[in-house]
Parts: C-alpha cells; structure tokens; sequence
C-alpha cells in the first residue's frame, strides 16, 4: 500500500467516526424544532435557552431571553449553569453542530438538555414561515 492510499484510508476512517458519534449524539441527545421550542417558551420557568456561539454570531442575532456561554468556555464556566440543573436547558449555536456537542457535555454532567435542531438558520427560516 503506498502511503496516499493509507492517508486516504486514514482520513476516510476519521470522517466516519465523526459521522458515528454525530449520529450517535443525535439518538441519545432530544432534538427540539423551531415549531416546537416555540410552544415550550410561554413555560420559560421551565425552559432555558443556552446560545453557544462566540460573541460576533450573539451579536448580530439570538433568542430572546437565552445565556450566552460560547461553545469553548462551557466547561470552565459550567457552575454558571448550576442553578438552572433542575430546568431543560435547550442549547443552540448556528447550524445545530456545536450545540449538540454542547449538550452532550452538559448531559455528562447532569443537565437536562436538548438541541435546537438546525441551529438559528431553521429558527430564523421557521419564524419566516
């Protein structure tokens, strides 16, 4: 085997474990729709929104009403959730993509969570709707 044919395969294995643990996060982890987090909002004792995405992103556009707590500083400021631990904390970012991996560290330590399926791009096209 010449070394391209085992960088290819090493890299094809690597997409496909990504693509395994993203699906598994996806099984294990709720995924809410726009359409749905809407009806569970007028329960905001019930609910929390998380953003997880850096400051520039929250700035030009985020839930009203959600944290904010960027993706890479969850861990290091994770007590900051504490109090919400007996909440469902729904956790967006743009895409659906960090958040799931968010809220499968929150899950880890404790947390009630679930993902914004499709992030804010399907938050923002279902309010078009």
């Amino acid at each position: 085997m010449t070394l391209p044919q085992i960088v290819l395969i090493a890299a094809a294995a690597i997409a496909l474990a990504f693509a395994v643990r993203r699906a598994y996060l996806r099984a294990v982890i709720r995924q809410i729709g726009p359409r749905e987090l809407q009806e569970l909002l007028p329960r905001q004792s019930d609910v929390v929104l998380l953003d997880v995405r850096n400051a520039d992103e929250r700035a030009r556009d985020h839930i009203k009403g959600s944290l904010h707590v960027p993706v890479g500083d969850l861990l290091r400021k994770i007590d900051t959730l504490e109090k919400h631990r007996n909440r469902l904390i729904v956790v967006y970012c743009q895409t659906g993509s960090r958040s799931l991996a968010a809220a499968a560290t929150l899950r880890k330590h404790g947390f009630q969570v679930a993902n914004l399926k499709g992030g804010m791009g399907e938050w923002n096209f279902s309010a078009r709707t």
